[in-house]
């Protein structure tokens, strides 16, 4: 993914805003993927899309994204795009490995620059696995200016030629926790990627 689409996915998620976007809503479902977005997925209700390859971005190399909310209020952003290559199943691989980094780090700035402190991840990512699909993963988190903490589960794997990208928020604000962010993914990635 650009870095730039980066740092507005990541300014999206952790501003928790509702602003309305000028981009055209995505299809509800990919056909290079064949992965389906119906308005309720694994118990998470879709909230919005946008389709990057439509005025105004015209970038059809960077997808679409898919905005859920959980019913604890947890959001989940899945974003699918091939960034103008042919992309190999899986989250170990080179390409996976090195676009999974470069979006961490790019999500990592704009985190810095929105005025969050106490920015924590940890130094080398992992792989979970949900639904029998293996994902490059990492949580990071940061202190926002109410003195809350926020969290941020970053997966992607290769999936039919795609990047998968999958993000979920959670605060401590709201009385959500990692617990809570793992049964979400536990019920929607197996319900998405069935």
């Amino acid at each position: 993914m650009s870095r730039i689409l980066a740092v507005l996915f990541a300014a999206l998620l952790w501003s928790g805003s509702a602003t309305a976007q000028t981009q055209s809503a995505a299809p509800t479902s990919h056909a290079g993927t064949k992965l389906a977005f119906p308005a309720s997925v694994g118990g998470a209700q879709l909230e919005r899309s946008v389709n990057y390859g439509a005025p105004p971005a015209n970038r059809p190399d960077q997808g679409f994204t898919y905005f859920y909310s959980t019913p604890k209020k947890l959001q989940i952003a899945v974003h699918v795009y091939d960034g103008g290559r042919r992309i190999p199943s899986g989250s170990s691989n080179p390409m996976v490995v090195d676009e999974f980094m470069g979006e961490l780090t790019s999500s990592e700035l704009q985190v810095r620059h929105s005025g969050y402190a106490n920015f924590e991840r940890p130094s080398v990512p992992s792989t979970c696995t949900y639904g029998g699909l293996s994902f490059r993963c990492v949580t990071y988190s940061a202190v926002n200016q109410g003195n809350a903490r926020l969290y941020t589960k970053m997966l992607m794997t290769g999936y039919h030629e795609h990047f998968v990208s999958i993000r979920i928020d959670w605060s401590q604000a709201r009385v959500q926790t990692v617990a809570d962010a793992d049964a979400a993914l536990q019920a929607f990635i197996p319900a998405l990627m069935h």
